[in-house]
């Protein structure tokens, strides 16, 4: 009897791949999740053994042999892989891309597993002689063991790296003279240290919520107010999990957020720590990745991707900021981590809380209906009280520079009380955009539907969309005259107004261009929490969920850009962002104040969050909904195609039209197919065919037949297109 081997490989096909077993070779005992070397076509590709069997549709001439059989051991268990197939089944996206996206990148190369790292340093000898000579001799080596010392004589590798830059060569010098131990911890050495405050009423009730569920299934929505302590209930619930045996995994959207997280969950919390983002180099994933895979850490903390990561004996899952845009993925795999997470709870048989101040209303929604169970924090912990929002109409106002006389004093008067003062803007670059007065060129980008933006400290027109750049003219390209000028405003003038008008006040700017080098983020949102600088300037990445008990005073310099977006989902996204800015002032000892400029001070979205609340807002955004039977009451997916020509694009997506039609499936509402709303993006022109339903099982198994056929419509080969399940952003 022959042996079949069944294979998902990284490649465009929805099936498996059937090979034959290695050749003339003593192998490892094969089994479902180790990783296999084959050939495919005219190369080698490393693929995941899914399964051995003993028959195939295929002759079995025409089948080739595997190369090599990578792993002794699978590098994922029969369970993680079931979950996996799951997702890429749910989403309809070809299995092996999604098994081979969950790995490490060196190991998706077929590259052998890391060593396990030293992720301790321990001190072995603190002589006071020793010391003394390290001082005149080796002085960065004396401030290594100084430190250590300080802290009672050991460090996890974290730390240390936080506290010392290029500290490789010391560690190996002190290493050789006996000096100091590196091992890998396998529990956490010093005790964890305990909060020394009484916890609110309404967080007790929910721990208590949560805790009696713990051991089953049950999702928990934790809608709390900005500064209510949301994180200190993940950390108490966490705490009971450890001690229970049982592992922790905690998702966040920005890689922003994770450095005070960190610092925070090594403080409270025993064992290893496995932080999986993309911040962190390939080597420092893939050590995190294999001990969340090998039951090493204990507690996994990680943006959108870590909810893919192999992590056994799941006891509760944690989704903060759950209703972030960013836990969507947008190109290629197009998976939601937050709704992943939900059936990995349910998968492990643990609890999941999805935690946010202004929940999405698919989560509302659901708690609404009791499908979530509804805990919820209405006051901010501690002293700190919910800040005061005021509307700034500036239509009649003479602006400098962007801000308006009445919010330039609101910062003078903070900034002169030694207050912090966030001054938030969405759109970084100087300029979005460069005009020419003579003529009216615009900075077009020659690749999309879309202008070039001005950056000046790089002296360059950058695209954000697709990365197209070029150097910034001194004399306009159409006319040739000199009088080039940027219109608008992006957060690197910002800076540079807010510099000139208060050059005694030092400040930060948080955004990707000023957070482009690794550690750069870290070393600025320390500057910030530890009031070093007094004005902050930023994008979100600044607003989300940081916590800077110094600001005062948050102003947002133009509220309106996310008024009138053509995304049924703008105004939930934009008071989401307008309510989590708002929610860094005022939580420390000072109240907080939040100003808003915007040429629309009577619009609904406005008024309802300056004089109700934002729940006041997603009730009346969900009647909406209901009544357009959009989602979060009809489920969705969006098929996109681009090509060359945007005909061909919007030809495939009327053929695919055609196929709904012949596959007889008359209860889904199929919308297009019409030109994206950027039609032309990075040279391709797109078009987008949206399909729809008010019952997601009739969807799903719609899509198992029409997704397959999709490849044979006679212009599938001239497009590129894809399909994004329950899509979050219709661009």
């Amino acid at each position: 009897m022959t042996m079949i081997l069944r294979i998902a490989l990284p490649a465009p096909v929805y099936g498996l791949f059937d090979y034959l077993p290695v050749k003339n070779a003593a192998t490892p005992a094969l089994q479902p999740g180790q990783r296999l070397l084959v050939p495919f076509g005219r190369s080698e590709r490393c693929g995941i053994l899914i399964e051995v069997t003993d028959h195939t549709s295929i002759a079995q001439n025409r089948l080739r042999a595997v190369r090599a059989v990578l792993d002794e051991a699978p590098l994922m268990d029969r369970e993680h892989l079931d979950y996996l197939r799951w997702v890429a089944g749910y989403y309809h996206h070809p299995v092996g891309e999604v098994l081979l996206s969950a790995l490490p990148v060196r190991l998706r190369k077929g590259k052998k597993p890391l060593l396990s790292r030293p992720d301790r340093v321990r001190l072995l000898d603190d002589d006071p002689q020793t010391l003394a000579v390290l001082q005149r001799r080796a002085p960065r080596q004396w401030q290594v063991m100084n430190w250590l010392e300080s802290l009672g004589g050991q460090a996890s590798m974290g730390d240390l790296r936080r506290q010392f830059d290029s500290v490789h060569g010391v560690l190996r010098a002190l290493q050789n003279k006996g000096l100091i131990t590196l091992d890998t911890a396998t529990s956490q050495a010093d005790p964890p240290q305990q909060p020394d405050f009484t916890l609110e009423d309404e967080q007790n009730r929910a721990i208590a919520a949560v805790s009696a569920g713990l051991g089953r299934y049950g999702a928990f929505l934790l809608d709390g107010v900005t500064g209510s302590g949301k994180t200190e209930v993940y950390l108490r619930l966490a705490q009971q999990v450890l001690t229970r045996g049982q592992n922790v995994l905690l998702l966040v959207p920005e890689i922003a957020l994770t450095p005070q997280l960190i610092s925070r969950l090594e403080k409270r919390l025993p064992g290893p720590l496995a932080v999986l983002h993309s911040g962190r180099s390939d080597r420092e994933r893939e050590q995190a990745w294999l001990m969340a895979s090998r039951g090493q850490a204990r507690v996994v903390l990680g943006t959108r991707s870590a909810v893919l990561a192999p992590l056994p004996d799941l006891g509760l899952v944690l989704v903060d900021e759950e209703h972030d845009s960013s836990y969507k993925q947008q190109e290629g795999f197009r998976y939601s981590a937050r709704d992943m997470a939900l059936v990995r709870a349910r998968r492990a048989g643990c609890p999941v809380v999805l935690g946010s101040a202004t929940p999405s209303l698919e989560s509302l929604k659901n708690a609404m209906e009791d499908r979530y169970t509804w805990l919820r924090l209405t006051r901010r912990a501690g002293k700190a009280r919910q800040p005061r929002m005021q509307l700034l109409d500036i239509r009649n106002q003479r602006l400098q520079g962007g801000l308006s006389p009445p919010l330039l004093q609101a910062l003078e008067e903070t900034l002169s009380q030694g207050q912090q003062a966030m001054v938030f803007l969405n759109r970084r670059g100087y300029a979005p955009v460069l005009t020419c007065y003579s003529c009216g060129w615009l900075s077009d980008c020659p690749r999309c539907d879309a202008r070039q933006t001005v950056h000046y400290r790089q002296r360059k027109l950058i695209c954000h969309h697709c990365g197209n750049e070029r150097p910034l003219p001194d004399h306009c390209p159409s006319c040739g005259s000199p009088e080039l000028h940027p219109l608008g405003q992006g957060t690197e003038q910002l800076e540079q107004v807010l510099q000139q008008q208060y050059p005694d006040h030092p400040l930060v700017r948080i955004d990707r261009d000023a957070t482009s080098t690794k550690g750069s983020l870290d070393q600025l949102l320390k500057q910030a929490r530890e009031g070093r600088a007094s004005l902050l300037v930023g994008t979100q990445m600044l607003a989300k969920g940081h916590h800077f008990p110094g600001v005062s005073l948050v102003a947002m310099v133009d509220v309106d850009g996310g008024l009138f977006g053509a995304d049924f989902r703008a105004a939930e996204r934009m008071a989401q962002l307008i309510i989590q800015v708002a929610g860094r002032a005022g939580r420390g000892a000072h109240p907080g104040q939040v100003l808003m400029q915007t040429r629309f001070p009577d619009h609904p979205l406005l008024q309802t969050l300056v004089n109700e609340d934002y729940a006041a807002f997603a009730r009346e955004a969900l009647r909406e909904r209901a009544q357009a039977e959009l989602p979060p009451c009809s489920y969705q997916v969006l098929i996109r195609a681009s090509a060359s020509k945007a005909e061909t694009a919007e030809t495939f997506l009327q053929q695919s039209v055609t196929l709904i039609e012949e596959l007889g499936e008359r209860e889904i509402q199929v919308w297009g197919p019409v030109p994206a709303p950027m039609q032309k993006r990075a040279g391709k022109f797109r078009s987008h065919l949206l399909l729809q339903s008010g019952d997601r099982q009739q969807l799903q198994r719609f899509l198992g037949a029409f997704i397959p056929a999709l490849s044979t419509l006679p212009d599938a080969t001239r497009v590129r297109w894809s399909v994004d399940v329950d899509p979050q952003d219709l661009y």
